[in-house]
């Protein structure tokens, strides 16, 4: 079977019950949607969550869509961003930045594996932590590799607010995971524990 070329005509034909058209749809969709929503949330759990209430939405909601408001991505987004939130309402407050432990620089590759994934947890915890209109431009700019005016247009701002708000977020950033810079620039140089 033959498909519709546009993402549009997937959606209309998987509201009418068209399992195969949903199927190219969620294909297209799936991977952008998941990574969005795991960076916000700093969770695959929620990531999945929002992912299957997407797709849900799509095809209670689908109706909604309007071509000239932007592409369906877009639209998915919009569903994601909200789903996103909710699960951020429903969740901040049991959610803390891990506590800053002095890491220890070891040869084995096991102990090194775990010690990268402890700063990659750091660094999506930092990510996580920050101001949602300064969080969204990182996760949309720095790791979903979405241009200034694809957030923009996601974001429904100017292409010079999300710059703004992008170096905001940097030096957040910046400062939340200085003493993870320090602690590895002391274990680099060998004088962990020094004192001076």
């Amino acid at each position: 079977m033959e498909f519709p070329s546009t993402d549009a005509d997937l959606l209309e034909q998987a509201m009418a019950g068209d399992e195969s058209a949903f199927l190219v749809l969620y294909g297209k969709l799936k991977a952008g949607i998941f990574r969005y929503a795991f960076y916000m949330t700093n969770s695959g759990a929620a990531a999945e969550e929002v992912v299957q209430e997407v797709f849900i939405t799509l095809l209670k909601e689908g109706r909604n869509y309007r071509a000239d408001r932007g592409d369906v991505g877009a639209f998915a987004f919009g569903i994601a961003r909200n789903f996103v939130h909710r699960i951020e309402r429903r969740e901040r407050p049991y959610q803390q930045l891990p506590e800053d432990e002095g890491l220890e620089l070891v040869a084995d590759s096991l102990a090194g594996q775990i010690i990268r994934n402890q700063t990659s947890e750091r660094v999506r915890s930092a990510i996580a932590s920050l101001p949602d209109h300064y969080r969204q431009p990182v996760v949309l700019c720095d790791l979903c590799e979405l241009s200034y005016v694809e957030a923009a247009t996601r974001l429904s701002c100017a292409v010079g607010t999300i710059r703004s708000r992008l170096n905001r977020a940097h030096s957040l950033l910046a400062q939340k995971l200085k003493p993870l810079r320090n602690s590895q620039s002391l274990e680099a140089t060998g004088t962990e524990g020094c004192l001076i």
